[in-house]
């Protein structure tokens, strides 16, 4: 596979865990720190899509997103369109558990005619953690002009390719959304 972005969307204040979640601690270090180093041994080239403020401490570009609150769907949209690679790792930043494996098996996996290339196991589909191809931008532009802003809607209207994981894996693809779920990753892994 030609170069590789790796998109960060960072989206914005989680209102259960009280800041940016991409900033949120994790043995005692953010979470987009936790995601960049899983990243790194895969390509250097790592944008944030985001307007914090709060991100400017890290070297990476930032970009708004290009139309306003439209969820994850927006800052794929605006990864995309900004991107000057044609396939772009997408990775949410609330994955604290990611890894550098995980992610080389998703790229050595992916074939070139998928538009789209998700992890999915038994229990649920991982769409914020993917190879998107910069030929879905037209696709997307028409979920976010009909205010269909479900990643997982997206994904049944469009061919995609699936790679699936043993339940044993998903764990390392958690999305830390609340301070119980924080608190439970912490217990699960002491």
């Amino acid at each position: 596979m030609e170069t590789l972005t790796a998109f960060i969307l960072c989206g914005g204040k989680s209102s259960q865990l009280q800041s940016e979640k991409g900033l949120v601690l994790f043995r005692k270090k953010p979470f987009i720190e936790h995601i960049i180093g899983a990243i790194l041994p895969v390509t250097q080239k790592i944008v944030l899509i985001t307007e914090s403020k709060e991100y400017d401490y890290l070297t990476y570009p930032k970009i708004p997103d290009v139309i306003a609150d439209k969820g994850p769907l927006g800052g794929i949209y605006t990864a995309l369109l900004q991107s000057e690679t044609e396939f772009n790792l997408i990775l949410s930043c609330d994955i604290p558990l990611i890894s550098t494996e995980l992610l080389q098996e998703l790229l050595s996996k992916h074939t070139e005619e998928a538009g789209i290339t998700v992890f999915a196991s038994e229990s649920r589909m991982h769409p914020l953690i993917g190879i998107y191809s910069r030929i879905m931008i037209p696709f997307i532009k028409k979920a976010i002009d009909g205010n269909e802003l479900k990643v997982m809607d997206l994904l049944e209207r469009i061919p995609h390719q699936i790679i699936n994981l043993e339940e044993s894996e998903v764990f390392h693809l958690s999305r830390i959304n609340s301070a119980d779920e924080l608190d439970d990753l912490n217990v699960n892994l002491s």
